[in-house]
């Protein structure tokens, strides 16, 4: 049998001037450097319906100042990619790989999860930890690792069963990620909602399992999170697809919604020929982007106008929900970049994506389940305050109105 693999060989000049080491590290630089580049290049394309002057909006803009990341073996040159917003409609990249001011590589409680959801199996996690964490790190034992994983459930356990009484919110995203279960002919789909609590802050609320689709599933979730004293919050935001729709208004009637622009232009678009879409992508962004709701109902006529002879599916599909794909103008101006869109949990979602994605098959649905809740908790760690979070005071109070992002006089 014909031996296929490749052995590494150097000139034995220079054979000496290589350790191990040294050869792991330029390695690891390279690997590093191919995630970064995928990881920006689907954060770019998460964004790219988002449009000013018929220009994207987010584009990349060079690289970051190199500093030096301290892995088990040594120390690598980073250089971040970095992007510019011309709108300020979204926040730029932020790496979820190597997030700001990173001296150190990623610790057991982020490793540990994006391997398993990557789907390398338990028995390699302790040779893959030693090469990223260095041979003498403290716990890297099998039976550590497989104690720290029953650990993570129980803290998902006691997490998803706690008192919500004091935990108040304004703004809720919600969104679905689907799994491949090892062994299983079906998907698991995580049920993930984060918020904004009255400070600003945002929050992680809910990681349940569930049905993406399913009203029964989001009903549950919601009814579970009523019965633990989740206050109804002032505004839901979220894909249309979504199953969630119909159990907010059985369990949180009160709450307005907001459907999310990003996925309306993506189904849109996609009822469309090829030919047409740019123009019509710059006049779905002229809607979105309207400053008030008169001039926003006037750009879906104008579009209306244009393409409902050749593409009524495509009109029909725009102006369905209209109602909630506007709600954002009851709110201030200053928190339209967050709430037109689900964006903020999309993007906390897109590492996990990432790694997942081109997998067969991550693991046991109970372990799937710990390891999605911790992977979000540590992502938690670097969310920051939404924008003009002061506001949020007078959006909760019910004798405050705003038209068009404004507050309206008394």
């Amino acid at each position: 049998m014909r031996n296929n693999s490749r052995i590494l060989t150097l000139n034995p000049e220079i054979q000496e001037e290589f350790s191990l080491e040294q050869i792991v590290l330029v390695g690891a630089q390279k690997m590093l450097k191919m995630a970064l580049e995928a990881e920006i290049q689907s954060f770019l394309e998460g964004h790219s319906t988002l449009m000013d002057d018929g220009k994207m909006s987010i584009v990349r803009n060079g690289y970051n100042n190199e500093r030096a990341v301290t892995i088990g073996v040594g120390a690598l040159q980073v250089k971040v990619p970095r992007t510019r917003n011309r709108s300020g409609e979204a926040e730029n990249f932020v790496s979820t790989i190597i997030p700001p001011y990173l001296k150190r590589s990623l610790k057991l409680e982020e490793t540990l999860p994006l391997m398993y959801l990557y789907g390398i199996s338990t028995k390699d996690f302790v040779p893959a930890l030693e090469k990223l964490l260095g041979a003498g790190t403290p716990g890297l034992s099998a039976s550590n690792i497989s104690h720290l994983k029953k650990v993570w459930e129980q803290e998902h356990t006691d997490w998803s069963t706690r008192d919500l009484k004091d935990e108040k919110y304004c703004y809720v995203w919600v969104d679905g990620i689907h799994f491949k279960v090892r062994n299983s002919s079906d998907d698991l789909c995580i049920l993930v909602m984060m918020g904004v609590d009255y400070q600003g802050e945002k929050k992680l609320i809910a990681v349940e399992s569930g049905y993406r689709e399913s009203t029964d599933s989001w009903a549950t979730l919601l009814r579970e999170l009523k019965s633990r004293g989740m206050v109804c919050p002032k505004l839901f935001i979220g894909d249309g697809a979504l199953g969630f729709w119909a159990a907010k208004r059985e369990v949180y009637p009160e709450a307005k919604a907001q459907r999310c622009w990003e996925h309306k232009k993506r189904n849109v678009l996609d009822k469309l020929p090829k030919s047409v879409q740019s123009q019509a992508k710059s006049l779905l962004n002229e809607i979105q982007m309207a400053p008030g709701v008169s001039m926003a109902i006037k750009a879906i006529e104008k579009f209306e106008g244009i393409y409902d002879a050749k593409y009524p599916d495509a009109v029909n599909c725009l102006k369905k929900n209209q109602e909630e794909l506007l709600a954002f103008y009851e709110f201030p101006a200053e928190h339209w970049i967050h709430i037109r869109t689900s964006n903020p949990i999309e993007s906390t979602f897109s590492t996990v994506r990432l790694r997942t994605k081109k997998t067969r098959s991550c693991g046991a649905r109970k372990t799937i389940h710990s390891m999605v809740f911790k992977l979000l908790v540590v992502a938690s760690k670097r969310w920051r305050k939404i924008r003009a979070y002061t506001m949020i005071e007078k959006v909760i109070d019910d004798s405050v109105i705003f038209e068009d992002g404004l507050e309206k006089a008394a």
